[in-house]
């Protein structure tokens, strides 16, 4: 090879290799978009979740009464009914907390799951058994930091029930959820859609749904 062609194969080399350069500057990878609200102190890393979408649910055209069998879960009904729309929900935990929290519904979803199959039994009037799914409570209240002077916590419904629980009862079998899913499936907007709480070793009158707040005391 001549002196001549040499230069011009040395030419187009540099060439090449300054075009390979622009383009990895310029062109990095994408980083997956982390669940926001959730603390990477508290999970170790931002969590990341492909989600399948959930649509509220359509209520039965036929409410039963109270306390009356709801026919299409065979769940028993108890508490007025609200229809909650999923993107705009909102969990919060507020009082005795290091880090009051705002969860959505998504972000809920992405925390650790824990099903349980347990019996829902309002003494006198019914007993349902049925398999729930959800977010361990104990794992919320780890995230919003539980002050050491606090006892207990009052559950808040958007239907206006609200119900209380000693912590040292919480925490004794970690089996409290806060459940989004019933046999599978999303809740029943009839049952507490989006999110209720599932407390096997309690009664019924503990298992408040439509769930919007927790607070600590």
């Amino acid at each position: 090879m001549n002196a001549q062609k040499r230069a011009y194969v040395h030419l187009i080399f540099v060439l090449m290799s300054v075009l390979w350069a622009a383009c990895s500057a310029h062109s990095p990878t994408a980083a997956p978009t982390p669940v926001e609200g959730i603390p990477a102190s508290v999970t170790g890393t931002p969590t990341l979740c492909p989600l399948p979408t959930v649509i509220a649910p359509t209520p039965p055209a036929v409410i039963p009464g109270y306390a009356r069998l709801d026919e299409t879960t065979n769940l028993h009904v108890t508490g007025v009914m609200k229809e909650i729309d999923p993107v705009a929900y909102r969990l919060v935990v507020t009082g005795a907390v290091t880090t009051p929290l705002s969860l959505t519904y998504d972000e809920l979803r992405c925390m650790p799951k824990r099903e349980v199959r347990t019996l829902l039994v309002c003494p006198g009037f019914f007993e349902d058994e049925a398999t729930w799914a959800g977010v361990p409570l104990d794992y919320i209240l780890e995230m919003a930091g539980v002050a050491p002077e606090a006892s207990e916590l009052v559950l808040h419904g958007a239907d206006g029930y609200t119900a209380r629980l000693k912590l040292d009862v919480v925490y004794d079998g970690n089996r409290h959820i806060l459940a989004y899913e019933w046999e599978g499936e999303p809740l029943p907007a009839l049952h507490g859609f989006p999110l209720r709480a599932v407390f096997p070793q309690q009664q019924g009158n503990k298992w408040v749904k439509w769930l919007l707040e927790i607070e600590i005391q």
